[in-house]
């Protein structure tokens, strides 16, 4: 059994299924919050730390944020599945007439489609990658199909540090910082947090502009000129991932889902509105780009949804498609709010936040905080729930520090979505798409957080 065998294989039997995990870090945490808590009877700590778990996990604020991430991967979703989207796949698959272009141009437009949106690049990538598999399959190119859907799933390293990246995108809601420490921090240490952290301090500051170019330079040429060491094949492979029209005769009623007028009239409104939004904004507030919210983008993938769709019936047809795709966030992000509201009421994040701040200077804390990110991110393969359980352990121990909560914020965003490229969870959709095991590709997604790590490294010690 070779390496990557063995790395396959382990993975497969340490880690059960992501709610298990879920389920299981709540009972872990639990038990350790009990080793922290000041007072002496199990009876009233279960009773507090109970009391806090439930509160938290029916949070209705938190709640709306889980809403919100599950309507960025669906409403990103649909817009793949729209024929303009599809068309555009159809321009790009032209260009890949080599495996080595396939790889490259599979990689190179799947990381620029993900830094605008997690959940269109994630599905961008896997019907980009089994078009290819299909083009080469029709004109007999050999390619190494994993390796191309590999490079499809690359979007999901870089798509935390992208503008719908859950932790800078929540940050950046004027009010959040206070909310999720009001419960850890002291009055001073309270009043030192900024309203808001906009985008122009985290997504488009120096230093992630710089770790995003060189990713989207060094990981398509990487994985392209490392595919000469792998073995290529035609693939066989035969499948339409476009959404099928409908030949049934309709009533009138449901003629008026297929007309395109109620999809374009509403879409354009939304977009108008939104268009309108920023163009009343004063200079200052456009370029440190404060527009962008969760509900923003949400409304923007509505619009583009229903415009490239051309119709409700077409739309819904792609809603029913891409739904199933967020049962996962459905599910365990209540679970991890309740996880954050036994750490609080325990003290257990007071006493991480203590170590991490015993151990780090200012100069290493943001490094604690990528590695820790990215172990925490192999058990808690949510970037917002994520964001949920650090967070309160960031902003104690940045302030504390002197570390810009902004950076440290990055520092959180990349290592969770490095390991995305060690944690399958985010790849069942591509694997349902392009009809390949995760064993397939999980060699040549190590490839891509070995990478990866070395940029975001590079990125964290220089800025």
């Amino acid at each position: 059994m070779s390496f990557l065998e063995k790395f396959e294989y382990s993975f497969r039997a340490i880690l059960p299924s992501p709610f298990s995990i879920a389920i299981i870090l709540t009972l872990v945490v639990f038990a350790l919050g009990y080793t922290v808590y000041d007072g002496n009877s199990f009876l009233a700590y279960s009773s507090e730390v109970s009391q806090a778990w439930e509160k938290d996990l029916w949070n209705s604020k938190l709640l709306a944020f889980a809403v919100q991430m599950m309507l960025m991967l669906i409403l990103g979703h649909v817009l793949a599945l729209s024929k303009p989207i599809s068309n555009l796949l159809d321009r790009l698959t032209s260009l890949c007439s080599t495996n080595f272009r396939a790889i490259f141009f599979c990689a190179f437009f799947t990381i620029i489609i993900a830094l605008f949106n997690w959940g269109l690049g994630l599905i961008f990538g896997a019907i980009f990658a089994r078009k290819i598999a299909e083009n080469a399959s029709l004109k007999g190119i050999p390619i190494n199909y994993p390796l191309v859907a590999a490079a499809g799933y690359s979007g999901l390293m870089v798509w935390h540090g992208g503008i719908s990246g859950s932790a800078p995108i929540k940050v950046a809601e004027k009010g959040h910082l206070s909310n999720l420490g009001k419960n850890i921090l002291d009055p001073d240490s309270l009043a030192k947090l900024p309203e808001a952290i906009t985008y122009d301090q985290s997504i488009f500051s120096s230093m992630n502009i710089f770790v995003s170019i060189l990713l989207l330079i060094v990981v398509p040429f990487a994985l392209a000129f490392l595919a000469k060491f792998f073995k290529t094949t035609v693939p066989s492979i035969k499948t339409d991932t476009k959404i099928q029209e409908s030949n049934t005769k309709l009533l009138f009623a449901e003629k008026i889902d297929q007309k395109s007028f109620l999809a374009l009239s509403f879409g354009g409104l939304i977009l108008i509105y939104l268009i309108s939004k920023i163009w009343n904004l004063d200079a200052t507030a456009f370029w440190a780009f404060s527009f962008i919210s969760p509900n923003f983008i949400n409304l923007l993938l509505l619009s583009l949804a229903l415009i490239f769709h051309r119709s409700i019936s077409q739309f819904l047809k792609g809603l029913d498609f891409a739904i199933g795709g967020a049962s996962g966030i459905l599910i365990q992000f209540p679970l991890y709010f309740g996880i954050m509201g036994i750490m609080k009421a325990s003290g257990l994040i007071t006493h991480i936040s203590e170590y991490l701040i015993s151990i780090s200077t200012d100069f290493t804390f943001p490094l604690f905080t990528f590695f820790s990110a990215g172990l925490v991110n192999i058990f808690v393969p949510s970037g917002g729930g994520q964001w949920m359980v650090q967070g309160p352990i960031i902003l104690k121990a940045a302030l504390s520090l002197n570390v810009p909560i902004s950076k440290a914020v990055m520092a959180l965003a990349y290592g969770d979505q490095v390991t995305n490229m060690l944690q399958p969870f985010w790849a069942l959709p591509l694997l349902g798409i392009t009809k390949l095991k995760a064993s397939q590709i999980l060699p040549y997604t190590l490839i891509c957080f070995v990478l990866g790590s070395a940029v975001f490294i590079i990125g964290l010690a220089i800025f």
